[in-house]
């Protein structure tokens, strides 16, 4: 069974050039442009709850997959371009990651790192503070959905825990990806939008060509 790689803290990237194209492998697709109209249309609109309480810990990131390697890790392999594993172990040795937010290309194994679409401040505070420590777990570590995704340190930085009504990718080639992912992760997993949330998903799935 192929193992996975291994990848530092945000603070660790660097950006070592660009590319035009993605890795050789990306996330889960989401739905089609119409389906993720219709699935934005469908999100109930409610005012953001506190953040009393709220601690990353308490998704579980990176918890360990099948295979013996965490969620980072599996990511870092699915996305990654020519990447070539300590045997043995989760360790990458070399390749290469794609972050489709502002077009660059990590090349130093240490230098990786990995997002999650919706943060996990921004679902905290539309809904997921009312789920269980499993619920959250499940959706910190969801390879199932567009959820989990490369991103270099400064796109990464400037996002932050904000939501498509206060930041945008630099990438307006990816508008419409980011939209259409962003929208059906919060539709699978019942979290509420705001309108200005809504309306900024609307304006960039506009940019869709099909």
């Amino acid at each position: 069974m192929r193992r996975f790689a291994v990848v530092l803290p945000v603070s660790a990237l660097v950006l070592v050039g660009l590319s035009t194209a993605p890795a050789l492998a990306d996330p889960p697709a989401p739905p089609s442009t119409a389906a993720v109209r219709a699935e934005l249309a469908a999100l109930t609109v409610a005012a953001p709850h506190s953040m009393d309480g709220y601690a990353r810990d308490k998704f579980d990131i990176w918890a360990e997959q099948p295979g013996g390697c965490t969620t980072r890790q599996a990511v870092l392999a699915r996305d990654g371009k020519d990447v070539v594993d300590k045997p043995g172990s989760c360790q990458p040795t070399s390749g290469s990651w794609y972050s489709a937010y502002d077009s660059a290309t990590v090349t130093e194994v240490a230098h990786a790192t990995i997002d999650h679409m919706v943060p996990l401040a921004e679902a905290w505070r539309s809904g997921a503070d009312t789920w269980s420590a499993d619920q959250r777990k499940a959706f910190g570590n969801d390879l199932k959905d567009p959820q989990l995704l490369i991103a270099s340190e400064s796109s990464n930085s400037s996002k932050s825990d904000s939501g498509p009504a206060g930041w945008k990718p630099t990438n307006q080639a990816f508008w419409c990806t980011y939209a259409k992912d962003y929208t059906h992760v919060k539709s699978v997993w019942k979290l509420t939008s705001t309108d200005a949330e809504k309306t900024a998903l609307a304006s960039m799935l506009d940019t869709c060509t099909g």
